[in-house]
């Protein structure tokens, strides 16, 4: 559950949330769903700079997220991939575990660079 102001981690340090995409009066987002981000922090030779303003998609959630067959998946932080408006990620890398979720929002490119996929 990731909202306005919600600060996560990406392989660029560090991103805020400034946008839930889906609707204007959307407010919360969850496994799989793209946000607008603004860049906090950002490693030294990056793609990104800090304070400019991309889409992300979120991979992983401290909130639970329920599964059809009634199983429950959460993780240890919040974390999202930096994705063109394309959906194509902009990294090579992921870092750590991502969700299984993401396969049917059709972010394959992410699942197959991802170490793991719960």
């Amino acid at each position: 559950m990731i909202q306005t102001t919600t600060v996560l981690d990406v392989a660029a340090k560090k991103v805020a949330c400034i946008k839930v995409l889906g609707g204007s009066k959307r407010r919360y987002a969850s496994i799989g769903d793209v946000i607008v981000v603004s860049i906090k922090e950002a490693v030294v030779n990056s793609k990104v700079k800090k304070g400019e303003v991309a889409r992300a998609v979120i991979v992983r959630t401290k909130r639970e997220v329920k599964r059809p067959d009634g199983s429950y998946i959460k993780f240890d932080n919040n974390s999202a991939v930096m994705v063109s408006k394309e959906g194509e990620p902009i990294g090579t890398r992921i870092f750590g575990p991502v969700a299984r979720e993401l396969r049917a929002k059709k972010f394959m490119k992410i699942i197959s660079l991802a170490p793991e996929v719960l």
